[in-house]
């Protein structure tokens, strides 16, 4: 009898500490000071019986295979990159919006520019695909400059890494960059770039960073979702409320020491963390792509169909986070 209760005690105890087993998230993200509070759920995710994993990727395209692979839950996304996913069929949403702005249009420092106009005849670094080849090609476009990566119309594009733009400036292979952040910023305050213009003037507006999800967790684990959520909206809100907080993770996480304050605050001038992000905006930035031919989109997907905002909204009223 005695050996029956202790087997039925331990036997409680296993099923109550699998019960309470936290629930692994493994989360894609990217390098960029922008993405700093992204980075941060993982700090407070047992506060929400969650462990997230995190796997830094060298671009935002790198990680949609492994969304498909079914290795990723959630993931930090250009939003270009997330429609790019979607249209590809890549079963995610976007649920909520972590950043704003986030790109620069960066000159040499030998060349005296007065505006987007002076690209004319120069060759610019971009990256293929993401959110900064996306507000270039619309400002060339707003001045009616044509493009092409082989030599002959206004402006001569130069796909490369972003890990590789500020190289190129700074060789003089390429007369202007589009560039994220704090790269941009690193640029200018290293003496050999010059902002042209940080290219929100478009229909675009300030391009948005995405958080988004794949559709087996939002859909079949929602209790999880909702976790994941309020991990999120605590995470942007103490980033938004302790500066200084935010400022060290990124720098000393993230960065390890090798990015200066100056720079650091300069990036998170241009690209400060948000919450938040509109049907509208996804439609527009939709709908642009398409007119540029990003991502060859043969079926551009539709907003509606995939934003999902719902749990975002719940999780900022119950964190009290505007």
């Amino acid at each position: 009898m005695k050996r029956l209760i202790v087997l039925l005690a331990c036997l409680s105890m296993l099923v109550s500490s699998s019960a309470f087993a936290a629930d692994v998230v493994r989360l894609g993200n990217l390098k960029f000071a922008h993405y700093g509070a992204v980075s941060y759920m993982k700090e407070i995710a047992a506060k929400y019986n969650l462990v997230i994993e995190e796997r830094v990727f060298p671009k935002g395209i790198d990680i949609v295979p492994a969304i498909i692979a079914g290795d990723i839950d959630i993931a930090a996304s250009a939003i270009d990159g997330a429609i790019a996913a979607r249209a590809a069929g890549v079963p995610i949403y976007i649920v909520a919006g972590f950043a704003r702005g986030g790109a620069r249009i960066v000159g040499r420092s030998d060349v005296k520019w007065n505006s987007i106009a002076d690209l004319k005849g120069k060759k610019v670094g971009v990256p293929r695909g993401g959110a900064q080849e996306l507000v270039l090609l619309a400002e060339l476009g707003m001045y009616n400059l044509t493009f092409s990566e082989n030599p002959g119309k206004d402006v001569q594009i130069v796909y490369l890494a972003y890990a590789d733009l500020n190289q190129a400036l700074l060789s003089h292979n390429v007369d202007a960059i589009s560039q994220s952040e704090p790269q941009s910023s690193q640029a200018i305050s290293k003496g050999y770039g010059v902002e042209i213009i940080k290219p929100y003037d478009t229909p675009l507006g300030e391009p948005v960073r995405t958080l988004i999800m794949t559709e087996k967790m939002y859909d079949g684990k929602k209790d999880v979702a909702e976790r994941v959520m309020k991990c999120f909206v605590e995470a942007t809100k103490l980033f938004i409320e302790h500066p200084d907080l935010a400022e060290n993770y990124v720098r000393d996480k993230m960065f390890k020491g090798q990015l200066s304050s100056e720079d650091y605050r300069q990036a998170i001038e241009n690209s400060p963390f948000t919450y938040d992000v509109s049907l509208q905006q996804v439609q527009i930035s939709t709908d642009m792509m398409a007119k540029y031919g990003i991502a060859k989109m043969t079926n551009p997907p539709v907003a509606k169909d995939y934003v999902r905002l719902g749990l975002l909204d719940q999780a900022k009223k119950e964190l009290h986070a505007r």
